[in-house]
């Protein structure tokens, strides 16, 4: 089965809704308010269908998949440092290399240095660990041939 598309009277009829924050014909965002409101009435006991449409928002729209995301949601938020809060607008993702100072950049190359040293030493280690097991391995087979040897 496909996404349960909005048709435009309905994302209409949304976008009319104070809760909503935007919609489209795919999805639905939800105005802090409503967030912290839903928590709260869901808390108490009540059902996504009853506190969506006690916020005039006509719940059959959603569609059982989007009811559940949203309390999947709202109880993910309620967890969270920055509560309810759409934080994806504050996070960019990796900062960028070129709007660095040089002291930043010094400080991160700093860091890629110690890095990297750390990483030869241990591949370091595991090399030489690799040839004490594969000398150990060589002696293990010459005590062999020399038990078996000397036995005949």
């Amino acid at each position: 089965m496909g996404v349960n598309h909005f048709t435009e009277e309905q994302q209409e009829e949304l976008r009319n809704n104070p809760y909503i924050e935007k919609v489209s014909n795919k999805s639905i965002a939800y105005t802090t308010e409503f967030k912290e409101l839903f928590a709260k009435e869901y808390r108490a006991g009540k059902i996504p269908s009853q506190i969506l449409t006690e916020c005039g928002i006509n719940h059959k729209f959603l569609g059982k998949k989007r009811k559940d995301a949203l309390v999947a949601m709202v109880k993910r938020c309620e967890f969270r440092s920055d509560g309810f809060e759409d934080i994806r607008k504050c996070n960019l993702g990796r900062p960028v290399a070129k709007d660095l100072t040089d002291a930043e950049r010094i400080a991160r190359l700093e860091h890629q240095i110690k890095y990297l040293k750390q990483e030869n030493e241990f591949l370091k280690k595991i090399e030489f660990l690799d040839k004490q097991a594969e000398w150990k391995n060589k002696q293990n087979q010459r005590q062999k041939k020399n038990s078996n040897s000397s036995k005949k």
